[in-house]
Parts: structure tokens; sequence; C-alpha cells
């Protein structure tokens, strides 16, 4: 009896098949979370960028944060001037972050422009609450870029794209302030944008207005303006749309559907 229990004990054998099946289910399993894990890690690192910032939001006792963040720049600007798409403005800053602008904007709901865009559209987005982050593409690159993307890529009321020959790698803009940083991971990025993006309290001169967009934006022109070129003081050009305020943005005229999340 003994002989005849060990001889079918033996001809079971190890169920190596099953072991296998086992083995293959738990290390896709593991694969699977380890890349999830890797993917996720700038979003999730992000989140925590933005908790951190969150102290820099503004409140009706605080109404622009952006006074306590080492650097910023500020300025005044008449909003609701507009140039024509043929038209450039002499601009005073570099990037410029308020003044005459084309009537048409280019969109800033999320959007990672891969080439540089004319001013004169990027400028409009601010008079709708956006915050332009720019960089220079000669100094920005790899991880830093990627840094700055996740900042901007299907956030509403921001956008970013290379502004050639800028004098710093990075450069933020809204609509009368401007702050210039040397790394990507400086933390006053996130304190920028949570202070000034769609600041509800005066920061920005079209309340309500979208950052959809209708148009493609025109090209960065790196060439001087030219004496050509409308000044600061412009008083818009006519036939232009002009902006109702209180009433949002009209539209622009209409050349293509909505700009994707990345141009």
């Amino acid at each position: 009896m003994k002989a005849a229990r060990s001889s079918v004990v033996s001809k079971k054998g190890t169920p190596w098949g099953t072991i296998i099946a086992v083995v293959a289910i738990v290390a896709l399993a593991a694969s699977v979370v380890t890349y999830y894990m890797i993917a996720s890690a700038p979003k999730r690192d992000q989140k925590t960028r933005e908790e951190a910032a969150a102290a820099f939001a503004p409140s009706q006792q605080d109404p622009d944060p952006s006074k306590r963040i080492a650097g910023v720049t500020t300025a005044t600007y008449e909003g609701s001037v507009h140039v024509s798409a043929a038209e450039r403005v002499a601009y005073d800053k570099t990037p410029p972050f308020g003044g005459p602008h084309d009537q048409a904007w280019a969109a800033c709901n999320g959007v990672v422009y891969e080439k540089a865009v004319r001013n004169e559209n990027m400028v409009h987005g601010l008079e709708h609450g956006a915050v332009w982050i720019a960089y220079n593409p000669a100094q920005i690159s790899g991880e830093a870029l990627d840094l700055l993307k996740v900042r901007v890529e299907g956030k509403p009321y921001t956008v970013m794209s290379p502004y050639p020959n800028l004098d710093k790698p990075i450069s933020l803009q809204s609509w009368g302030h401007q702050l210039k940083l040397d790394s990507a991971s400086d933390e006053r990025i996130d304190q920028f944008i949570a202070a000034l993006r769609t600041n509800p309290y005066g920061a920005y001169p079209e309340r309500d207005a979208t950052c959809d967009a209708q148009i493609e934006p025109g090209d960065f022109d790196p060439t001087p303006p030219g004496p050509g070129a409308k000044p600061m003081d412009y008083k818009g050009t006519a036939g232009t749309q002009q902006d109702q305020p209180g009433a949002g943005q009209p539209s622009a005229p209409a050349t293509q559907p909505s700009a994707p999340a990345s141009k």
C-alpha cells in the first residue's frame, strides 16, 4: 500500500504550468504598478507643488499675493486696445505683459506651443487672466522643459511657448506682472500661478473671458518692431473688434477649430 501511494504521488508531479502562470501574472501586475508610479510621478509631484503654493491664492484681504514673491515686477497697462493681424506693437518689456495687442488671442487653455508665438496674440491671453510661461529654448530642454510643461498641460488659463533670445532661462507673465527665473524647479513658478491666474481682484482687465481660441496665432517675429510699430500709448486700430467691459470677450474671427492642448 505504501508503495502504491508513493507511486500515485510521484505521478502527480509539480504543477509547473500553474506556477509559471501565477509568476507571470504577478510580474505583469508589478510592471503595471511600476509603470503607473513612474508615469504619474510628475503629476503627483506637481500636485504637491501646487498644494505648497496654495498660500499665495488671492483673497479680499490679500488681493495680489504676488507682492510677496521675490523678483516680481509690475506695470500698469490700459486694456482693450487692439491692433490688426498685420500690425506690430513696440512693447516696452520682453516678453511683453500688457499693452496694445491683436484683436485675436492665442489659445491659453493648457496649451504648450512647440514654436514661438506672436507677441500680440499672447498678450491678449494675459488680458483674459492667463499666465504665460516663456522659456529660452537654448537654455531649457529635457527634464527642465518637462518640469515646465507639467505646470501647463491641461491647466485652464495657462500657456507656454519658447521665446528665442530670452535674457533669462524662464519668464512668467500675467497682465501687468512678470517674474524671470533661472530654474524650472523654482517654487516661485507655482506661487506666481497661484497668485495671478484668473485673479478675481483686479489683476487683469477682462473678467469671464474665454481662453479658447478660434484662430491660429501668428509666428514670433524676432526682428525689431520698426518705425511703423504701434506705441504703448496707442488707442486702437479702426475696424478691430473692441472688448466689452464686464461682458467677457467677443469672438475673434474664426479660421479653424479651437486650438488643441499642444501646438
